[in-house]
């Protein structure tokens, strides 16, 4: 470790010592990539995301208070759904008379079950497949989540929810149109196939169970947008940040904290996801076209090349915006990236920026060639050094 990387350390940790955050000064120091050692990043973005409160001095009570509402959240929303399911049937005259599968009232339970179904049939295909060509996600968590695996409880659990069930996770068509289905081959590499997956045993849940019932829970206290495929991109890196927190305490709740952080990051994001936006000032059609008023701006010659050849933004820029780049590169430089977008105060500006400046920076490749050279460099961008790409959207942001 190099002095000037213990002097950050000691920085970062002067900044985070003081009984009331300095927020300004915070962000300044994180702009440039917050350190892993001690926590630091984990507690960064805890701040960064509006989590926690600048006040040190209330975080125990607020903590406690917010994990505890979690654990509502879980017995509310699967715990005595489960409980419900596991007690329908017993009595065929209490099914027959008060509620059965094909009852057509919107308010019947098994009504909202089934819907419930197809949601999380999507989110269990989108979250065995998250990040592929690393195991974190298939190992097993050291905090599996009592209330859900007491061996007391007899109930129906989401695990065996989607075993059970018959419904095809294909029928729901929460997608977005377009190339949000287009991997790069860095995360294409299909090492976890879905139906090989180990079955843990008893009493253990991988992480990426932990992450399906987050999403889970976000999208039955959030009905209007419920769950996009994509999601499961965003809420991958911050989970993944606490759950390897060197500090124990942080990480035993690291499942509450990255619900809360989640959707503090979804409800600035959320209109991304929402078709009925797309063309308003705040969806992802105005985005798109952002960047590439930006990159007519900067870069003349590059942006005429790019109409010249009818490279449309949403061809490649769909996904780098919804998903905040975490299909574009490895997590640890998405997590990278992410230290600088959390910390800027109008993150998603400086993501504009981003993606304009990883257009610059292959501007002579993308000059040189064809329609279908340069839609496969857009779709699968080549620089893999992401402190290349953020300086460069630092200086367009300063104007040089």
């Amino acid at each position: 470790m190099s002095t000037s990387y213990r002097t950050r350390i000691q920085d970062f940790k002067v900044a985070l010592s003081e009984e009331k955050l300095d927020l300004n000064a915070l962000r300044n120091l994180c702009f440039s990539g917050i350190p892993f050692e001690g926590g630091i990043r984990a507690l960064c973005w805890k701040v960064l995301l509006n989590y926690l409160p600048l006040d040190q001095t209330i975080w125990s009570s607020f903590l406690e208070k917010q994990r505890e509402v979690y654990s509502q959240f879980l017995k509310e929303m699967i715990i005595q759904p489960g409980i419900a399911k596991a007690n329908l049937g017993l009595s065929r005259e209490d099914v027959t008379m008060e509620d059965h599968p094909l009852n057509p009232n919107p308010d019947s339970k098994w009504n909202n079950y089934f819907r419930d179904n197809e949601v999380l049939l999507q989110i269990d295909k989108d979250v065995r497949r998250l990040y592929p060509d690393m195991a974190f996600f298939q190992r097993p968590t050291d905090y599996p989540c009592q209330l859900i695996l007491d061996p007391q409880n007899d109930y129906e659990t989401l695990r065996r929810r989607v075993e059970q069930t018959t419904l095809k996770a294909q029928t729901v068509d929460r997608n977005r149109s377009g190339v949000t289905n287009v991997s790069s081959p860095g995360k294409a590499l299909n090492l976890y196939p879905s139906n090989e997956y180990e079955v843990l045993p008893s009493g253990c849940e991988a992480h990426w169970e932990v992450v399906e019932r987050i999403l889970f829970i976000y999208a039955k206290l959030n009905p209007g947008i419920a769950y996009v495929q994509g999601m499961n991109e965003v809420v991958g890196p911050v989970y993944y940040t606490f759950a390897t927190d060197p500090n124990n305490e942080w990480k035993e709740h690291a499942e509450a904290d990255t619900f809360f952080c989640f959707t503090n990051l979804m409800s600035e994001n959320r209109d991304m996801f929402i078709k009925s936006l797309d063309d308003s000032q705040c969806g992802i059609t105005y985005k798109m076209e952002s960047v590439y008023s930006m990159l007519k701006e900067k870069d003349m010659e590059l942006y005429m090349k790019l109409q010249e050849q009818n490279i449309k933004p949403q061809y490649f820029t769909f996904r780098w915006l919804t998903l905040l780049l975490s299909q574009e590169f490895l997590l640890p430089d998405v997590i990278r990236i992410w230290d600088t977008l959390f910390s800027d105060q109008d993150r998603f500006d400086f993501l504009i920026l981003v993606c304009c400046s990883m257009l610059v920076l292959i501007r002579n490749q993308l000059l040189a060639g064809d329609f279908t050279i340069n839609m496969r460099l857009l779709q699968d961008y080549p620089i893999s050094d992401v402190h290349t790409i953020l300086a460069k959207a630092k200086e367009l942001q300063d104007g040089s």
